[in-house]
């Protein structure tokens, strides 16, 4: 066949079909040209002993530039690519090398990187005995385009694995990447696991800081966590991912695995997110079946858990402004406004933020994230303003945060047609009375429900009307009538002591 070097394996095939053929059809049987057959019977030997040629074929097409133009600028810049260099011969040599000459360069460069060009990185495979490394990792899982309710959720996978056995542990991060959620996680998938091994490994979390104080604190508080485990923490350099391979290689795993089970479900929409984590947790199961065996040989090796679990929470310090807002983490948080002014102690765990001032907690709020291509997030809660916006209602119109502290879409909605319909003064008050209904009387989701009721009928919401369905109703106080006894009562009692 054109193109490929016959065999000595061909070349006795082709001899034995010869003894009883002839020349062509021999040629034939094995595939290959007459012309070759010929060179074959005047041979003295196989294919592979004859000698490698040293000579050339063909004129050198880089003749005259290699060694004295090319060479010099390898040697200066490695990192040259051939394309590059061709332009430059064009440039200097105008139209003698033509771009058929690109293939021989690229060649001709290649070989000279073997023979003369720089180191480059090895990576050592490493052996890991049982109950030596665990490592962490988080992976970011959007493309799986799991739904809550409906609603596109945006979250990541924290992962806990033994080198060794391949044991695994993973649960939901619905923020980013944060030391609450790693300590969270790495907590939970060693109580699960019943042992510590001798290190725990993690990636540079270079995510979970935003300067050089945040990431030395997070430096130490990693190696507190550790320290509280007995365990020996390190992190792979930066940009490093082969050095935390064996948990790389399982995060891919682990979404193939659930995203088949979620087309084995037939759809990706849960009601709430325990229902995914349940799924999660199912799959993660049966990966961690497959290997009983080794997990029970790494078990014997693995140290005991220490009396009592540590701290989950990273701590923030930061004072409320005078808007009724605290920035952490680049999320701006709504605070009830008789905390203005104080200086805040925050606990921030994986879905909840607390606030503590002197040692008593007075503020707690869902978690907020910063959502994807914006550099800030906002969690605004309605409740920790109303009491102001009650007394300044005006202010409602061209407040900031606005549009972020409308619990449900319904209740946009109705802010926007009150506009269209009402004076601006007038349909501040009236919002505010409706947000404050839903406040005093828990019935955000029922009121919200009639609202959308009203917008379908092209209408405005009447808030008297409103307050008599959902107010919260005053429980009347019952009457007691206390009967005070006679001062005469007390001398009889004397008497009969007497």
């Amino acid at each position: 066949m054109p193109g490929r070097k016959i065999t000595d394996e061909q070349v006795r095939k082709y001899k034995e079909a010869r003894r009883q053929a002839t020349q062509q059809i021999a040629a034939a049987r094995m595939g290959i040209s007459v012309r070759s057959a010929r060179r074959i019977e005047q041979a003295d030997g196989l294919p592979s002993q004859e000698g490698a040629r040293t000579w050339r074929t063909r004129a050198d097409p880089l003749a005259g530039v290699w060694e004295e133009e090319l060479v010099p600028l390898l040697e200066r810049e490695p990192g040259l690519q051939g394309r590059t260099l061709l332009e430059e011969l064009q440039r200097r040599h105008g139209e003698v090398f033509g771009d058929g000459v690109l293939r021989t360069l690229q060649r001709r460069i290649r070989l000279w990187r073997a023979e003369h060009g720089q180191e480059k990185e090895v990576f050592f495979a490493q052996s890991n005995p049982p109950g030596r490394l665990a490592l962490s990792d988080f992976t970011v899982c959007n493309e799986l385009n799991v739904s809550i309710a409906g609603e596109h959720f945006e979250h990541r996978l924290y992962q806990f694995a033994l080198a060794y056995s391949g044991w695994r542990h993973a649960e939901l991060v619905c923020g980013g990447e944060s030391f609450a959620a790693l300590a969270q996680g790495l907590q939970n998938a060693l109580w699960a696991l019943s042992g510590v091994p001798e290190e725990h490994r993690t990636d540079s979390l270079s995510a979970a800081f935003n300067n050089l104080a945040e990431a030395e604190t997070l430096t130490r508080r990693y190696a507190d966590l550790c320290r509280h485990y007995g365990m020996r923490p390190t992190r792979n350099n930066l940009g490093q991912s082969h050095e935390n391979g064996a948990i790389e290689s399982r995060q891919g795993s682990l979404k193939g695995a659930l995203d088949q089970a979620l087309l084995l479900r037939g759809h990706r929409d849960f009601a709430t997110v325990a229902d995914y984590q349940r799924v999660v947790a199912d799959v993660v199961a049966r990966l961690n079946r497959r290997i009983q065996t080794q997990l029970t040989e790494e078990r014997s090796q693995l140290k005991a858990l220490p009396i009592r679990r540590t701290s989950e929470y990273e701590e923030i310090e930061a004072r409320v402004t005078k808007f009724g807002t605290v920035s952490i983490r680049r999320v701006l948080y709504s605070v009830p406004s008789r905390l203005i002014g104080h200086r805040l102690q925050f606990r921030l765990y994986p879905e909840r933020l607390e606030g503590w001032l002197g040692g008593v907690s007075v503020f707690e709020s869902v978690r907020g994230t910063v959502p994807a291509g914006k550099p800030r997030g906002k969690q605004i809660d309605y409740r920790h303003l109303l009491p102001a916006l009650k007394r300044k209602p005006g202010a409602f119109a061209r407040w900031a945060l606005r549009d972020e502290m409308f619990p449900r879409t319904e209740y946009r909605q109705t802010w926007e047609r009150l506009v269209e319909k009402l004076p601006e003064r007038q349909a501040c008050k009236l919002m505010v009375g409706l947000l404050d209904l839903a406040a005093r009387g828990a019935c955000e989701a029922q009121l919200a429900q009639v609202l959308g009721e009203v917008l379908q009928a092209d209408a405005v919401p009447d808030l008297d009307t409103l307050a008599e369905r959902f107010a919260p109703r005053e429980t009347p106080m019952p009457v007691v009538t206390v009967s005070l006894p006679t001062l005469s009562a007390y001398d009889d009692l004397f008497a009969v002591a007497a």
